[in-house]
């Protein structure tokens, strides 16, 4: 009856788990904040401003890359500082250090909203007058 006792708590122990797991199971990958990137790129000797000329963009093109996802521009920076674009922006990248959805990603991301010309019904005019 004891061993009965003790298996059937144990069963009961693993039943008693919450559905959803707590917050601190799970690394929260958190993006660094812009002045960290800046500073970063101060003490490698580098600016945004300055990056964006050696690399023939506009002067303030690679600021963009501080708010919204564009890899190529996360790589120009990461390479200045010495780092991985996916070690100074975590959300933006998968686990393998690839961009994420919806960045050269075929059928993944964004839904396109354009229809192919080949998908269209097409109609000749000649053949709509002879019928």
């Amino acid at each position: 009856m004891r061993m009965f006792k003790h298996a059937m708590f144990r069963a009961m122990d693993k039943l008693n788990k919450p559905k959803k797991p707590d917050l601190q199971d799970y690394e929260v990958l958190q993006d660094w904040h812009r002045a960290d990137i800046k500073g970063a790129l101060e003490k490698a000797g580098f600016s945004l401003r300055q990056l964006s000329l050696q690399h023939g963009y506009a002067p303030g093109s690679l600021k963009a890359a501080l708010d919204a996802p564009w890899p190529g521009a996360e790589q120009i920076i990461a390479a200045a500082i010495g780092m991985k674009p996916s070690e100074i922006w975590p959300s933006r990248y998968d686990t393998q250090g690839n961009p994420r959805s919806g960045r050269n990603q075929r059928g993944i991301g964004r839904w396109s909203t354009r229809k192919s010309i080949s998908a269209l019904n097409h109609r000749n005019v000649e053949s709509a007058v002879s019928a």
